[in-house]
């Protein structure tokens, strides 16, 4: 229908029968205002025509898929508008998680190669690589938090101020500092539970031991379950969602 994908100088008109079932597939979407559903799908439309997706590993890009990544893209942005990803235009769709080849080399010379899987990336000025399993499997995942679309633009959003660090640009010094402030004891606290269960055999966290590995990476996986399970999320980090609130929601209504 919309000819995947060409780039189009005004948002194409998104069919009510996709938008409904899209809405049907992904229940964390529907259970919002009609308001903000409205704004929703206006907001998926001007992103689809600012960005091209590409389909890898022969995964042929449909009308369903481009708009179930838009949909959720567009969620951490609502109240703050698209400007907030315009340093990029490719979005990468796999059909599954990626074997990614990683080398670094340390202190003394030596090069260390791995390989790691990854779920979805997000490139510091670049194109952001999802896989269409995670994302098409989003409506039931949410239970859990987990939300791979989510996580990867919520790292546009970080770095957006050049730094990968859990916070992103705020409008003074002592904003940042309460932020960092408040995100660090929040993640600490969650490492501490994540190696209680992983040495000792302690409750497992409800939000992904991913978040453990650093604060930028606790931040997208905190994003990913403040939008797609904000009930559950606020009663496990009620200063986060006061934190996240007063940045993505409109003044008033945080």
């Amino acid at each position: 229908m919309w000819g995947w994908l060409r780039r189009r100088r005004s948002a194409p008109e998104i069919p009510d029968a996709l938008w409904r079932a899209t809405l049907q597939r992904y229940p964390f979407l529907a259970a919002r205002s009609p308001e903000e559903t409205g704004k929703l799908r206006a907001l998926a439309a001007e992103f689809l025509a600012s960005k091209e997706f590409h389909g890898a590993g022969g995964l042929a890009i449909s009308d369903e898929i481009a708009l179930a990544i838009a949909a959720q893209a567009v969620l951490p942005v609502l109240h703050l508008g698209l400007a907030w990803y315009d340093d990029f235009v490719g979005i990468v769709v796999h059909p599954d998680e990626v074997l990614a080849r990683r080398s670094q080399t340390d202190e003394s010379g030596v090069v260390h190669d791995w390989h790691e899987v990854l779920a979805g990336e997000a490139m510091d000025g670049g194109p952001v690589m999802l896989n269409w399993h995670d994302v098409a499997h989003a409506g039931a995942s949410a239970e859990t938090g987990f939300n791979v679309v989510i996580h990867e633009f919520v790292h546009k959003i970080d770095l957006r101020d050049g730094a990968a660090d859990g916070c992103p640009p705020l409008p003074s010094r002592q904003a940042r500092a309460r932020w960092l402030e408040t995100l660090q004891h929040a993640y600490q606290g969650f490492r501490e539970q994540v190696i209680v269960a992983e040495r000792f055999g302690g409750e497992e966290p409800w939000l992904d031991a991913y978040g453990a590995t650093a604060i930028d990476e606790f931040f997208a996986v905190a994003c990913e379950a403040y939008f797609v399970n904000r009930e559950r999320f606020g009663r496990e980090f009620a200063e986060l969602t006061a934190l996240f609130d007063g940045f993505y929601l409109p003044k008033g209504n945080s």
